[in-house]
């Protein structure tokens, strides 16, 4: 009777199925391993560590599908090479991806400054007009891309028709502006110079509008620098004679408009 219990007893130890088994999981385990630290791995060092391993445990020996667009691989040891190659473009599209967009944040930063310090600068110049007496000569405004201040004033204020000698009437406003813009004398400051679109007739001075407009800059340049004291340091000049209207040359009204001076304060954010 104990020799019949005895052999019924279960046999000792593991069943041999289970190191089979315990075998494949330390290999899953070493792979989701290697799968999770693959992102930051130094693709060169991955491609050797992959071909030991495929020599070694013949890993994928009989081929199968790619990752990325499932083209078929002949060998175990091209998958694990593109396998890092995969996850190494991966990274590096992340990287791609997160330089941009600090550019735009950067750009966009930029950008916001850029606004404010104009904001700012087109407030302060109307409040010393104001201070002058002379807001209601000369106009204000900001560019819509918040790059300058533009002060214009009206050509007929400053200039006989065809004229580029600046009247008598008008240099006391334009002694108040040089006023004014000492005060912002570190940033560049541009004088253009417009007409309309009238061709210059019976005036030997002048052959075209294009050179009334610059002469007309170049005077007021003149008088602000040898006049008011305005340093020369920033300071330029332009003229475009009627190729920049700000009103229809069709109404003597809108002719009077295009008739102008502008001074244009720039605000770029490196100054």
């Amino acid at each position: 009777m104990a020799r019949k219990q005895k052999q019924e007893e279960a046999p000792a130890g593991s069943p041999a199925w289970m190191s089979t088994f315990s075998d494949l999981m330390n290999l899953l385990l070493c792979f989701f391993v290697l799968l999770f630290a693959m992102s930051s791995t130094d693709t060169a060092k991955f491609e050797d560590l992959a071909q030991s391993l495929a020599s070694s445990f013949s890993i994928f020996s009989g081929g199968g599908s790619a990752i990325g667009e499932g083209e078929l691989i002949a060998s175990g040891v091209r998958q694990l090479n593109n396998l890092g190659e995969y996850f190494s473009n991966v990274g590096v599209a992340s990287e791609s991806e997160k330089q941009e967009d600090m550019e735009k944040e950067y750009e966009k930063k930029k950008e916001a400054e850029q606004k404010k310090k104009t904001e700012e600068q087109y407030e302060k110049v109307k409040e010393e007009l104001k201070e002058n007496n002379v807001d209601s000569l000369i106009d204000v405004e900001m560019d819509g891309d918040y790059q300058y201040v533009m002060l214009s004033m009206r050509g007929g204020v400053l200039f006989e028709l065809g004229s580029a000698d600046l009247v008598e009437e008008a240099r006391p406003m334009v002694s108040k502006l040089g006023i004014i813009l000492k005060k912002f004398s570190k940033y560049e400051i541009r004088i253009e110079g417009h007409t309309d679109n009238v061709p210059i007739s019976g005036n030997g001075r002048f052959r075209s509008n294009m050179e009334l407009s610059a002469a007309r800059a170049g005077t007021v340049y003149d008088y602000l620098v040898n006049q008011t004291g305005l340093d020369a340091k920033n300071l330029s000049t332009a003229g475009y004679g009627e190729n920049q209207p700000i009103a229809s040359n069709e109404s003597a009204a809108g002719r009077a408009k295009n008739r102008r001076v502008v001074i244009k304060i720039m605000t770029a954010a490196n100054q």
